[in-house]
């Protein structure tokens, strides 16, 4: 379709930023952008109809990392990797508040819990020492007194099943993801940022002046930069980079009566997840029951996942004698892990920009990403 003369000087004109992706790093990259600059000609490219890798299909946790994950994750990458990781979460989800009003993401700060089961992969005698250290190392660096501590006496209280451990952080919480999407996305727009739906970039090429963007349109974009957010789909348009994409699948239960869960809890080094939505439980993930099959972008769930997650529902989550509630939803979403789980924040190419690899955590990462990607631009 041929463009009209009043198209290529608006919507195809050259920009002086394009994004692509319209998720979390993407719309944070804007924000902050715009903020910063507020003369620039900024454009998201999203190929979806609405965001639809991992930032409207996620859990909703507002979380920076529970104890067995985090010395999982300095075995990993080291101590001080480690560190900068966490406080680039912990201070996102700050600037999260920041910025919005807690009512309109849905925001509950009722804290983060970890499960731990004797015999598992985490050796739950270490708990105590674990703590402990966390609280030395971690406190100082995000400014608190006490980031963990054992509640292992809330255990009843739950009914979970089996359970001999629990760890707990008040600094945690939960929100609805799309409301937060939404508020980004008028946020940005209301400032001028354009975005483009239903565009899905085929290629670009740096040159002097820019880069040039072909999408599934007819035109070319023109711009002076370009930042690539697509996270789990990098490796369409970077596959040389360490991204790998990891499916996370969820389920939403129907109501449940004397429903006990307040909060958000992790258990098997964050392996599987869950949460309170009103009465109802949201579970995802166990996707080390089959790694292989789960490095993919499908958005389709699949029987062995869901299976899964409903018998670990049972068995661990709700007490014991509880009728197996209905599931109302199911779905996926698409995450990118590493070797490591630090972001690839960096310049690829001439003008051209990544902020990748969230690792699950983008709903806290995103501001921070956001802040050092563009710092790297104004070199």
């Amino acid at each position: 379709m041929a463009q009209s003369v009043w198209e290529k000087e608006t919507y195809f004109a050259p920009k002086d930023v394009v994004i692509i992706g319209c998720g979390f790093v993407g719309l944070w990259t804007a924000y902050e952008l715009i903020n910063q600059y507020p003369k620039l000609k900024i454009t998201i490219l999203e190929r979806g109809t609405i965001p639809s890798g991992a930032s409207t299909r996620n859990a909703g946790f507002s979380c920076f990392g529970s104890v067995s994950e985090l010395m999982f994750d300095m075995e990993l990458m080291g101590i001080e990797n480690t560190l900068e990781t966490v406080k680039m979460r912990y201070q996102g989800l700050q600037r999260i508040q920041e910025v919005f009003d807690k009512k309109i993401m849905d925001y509950e700060g009722n804290g983060g819990y970890e499960l731990f089961e004797k015999g598992g992969t985490y050796p739950i005698e270490k708990l105590k020492d674990d703590i402990n250290y966390l609280n030395r190392l971690l406190a100082p660096e995000l400014g608190l007194k006490k980031v963990y501590s054992d509640v292992s006496n809330k255990i009843e209280h739950f009914g979970f099943q089996k359970i001999q451990a629990l760890a707990y952080s008040p600094y945690e919480g939960q929100l609805h993801s799309a409301k937060l999407v939404i508020a980004l996305q008028q946020a940005v727009q209301s400032k001028g940022v354009q975005i483009l739906f239903n565009t899905e970039v085929k290629k670009f090429k740096s040159h002097s002046g820019g880069v040039s963007i072909h999408t599934n349109l007819e035109a070319i974009i023109e711009t002076k930069q370009l930042v690539i957010c697509t996270n789990g789909f990098a490796k369409q348009l970077l596959p040389k980079l360490d991204v790998v994409p990891a499916r996370g699948q969820v389920f939403v239960t129907a109501p449940i009566p004397n429903f006990r869960l307040k909060g958000t809890f992790h258990f098997d080094e964050g392996y599987y997840y869950f949460r309170n939505v009103g009465d109802r439980l949201l579970l995802g993930g166990a996707r080390n029951k089959a790694f292989a099959a789960e490095k993919t972008t499908s958005l389709e769930t699949s029987a062995l996942i869901q299976s899964t997650l409903e018998t670990f529902m049972m068995k661990r989550i709700l007490p014991k004698g509880t009728k197996k509630p209905k599931i109302e939803m199911r779905w996926s979403g698409v995450m990118a892990m590493g070797k490591e789980k630090k972001p690839i924040i960096e310049e690829v190419q001439p003008n051209v920009y990544c902020a990748i690899r969230m690792n699950g955590m983008g709903v806290a990462i995103a501001p921070i990403v956001a802040q050092k990607v563009i710092k790297i631009m104004n070199k």
